[in-house]
């Protein structure tokens, strides 16, 4: 019977992934969620090429997908929180004069 190696940057790479998915959920952590996800990337690629298995590609593909889609939400939630800051400001301004 034949072992099978378990490559442990593909395990890494999966769990970093469904971690960075779910980070994304949570509206204070899409940073750091980005931030497991560049690394989940680094290790699916390392996986990769080491042992070139179904779960190397799903860590990999899902450490992507949670890495953009954090991205997204970091920068809406930047955006949001500039437009809101600007318009609390003209409504004080304009409150003054």
């Amino acid at each position: 019977m034949e072992e099978k190696k378990n490559n442990g940057f593909s395990i890494a790479s999966l769990v970093l992934g469904i971690v960075s998915l779910v980070f994304n959920f949570i509206p204070t952590f899409g940073l750091i969620g980005l931030i497991i996800g560049i690394v989940g990337i680094v290790l699916g690629v390392l996986g990769r090429k080491k042992n070139p298995t179904g779960m190397a590609t799903a860590g990999l593909v899902l450490s992507i997908i949670g890495t953009v889609l954090c991205a997204i939400t970091f920068v809406a939630c930047a955006i949001c929180f500039g437009a809101a800051t600007s318009t609390i400001n003209t409504v004080n301004y304009n409150r003054l004069y």
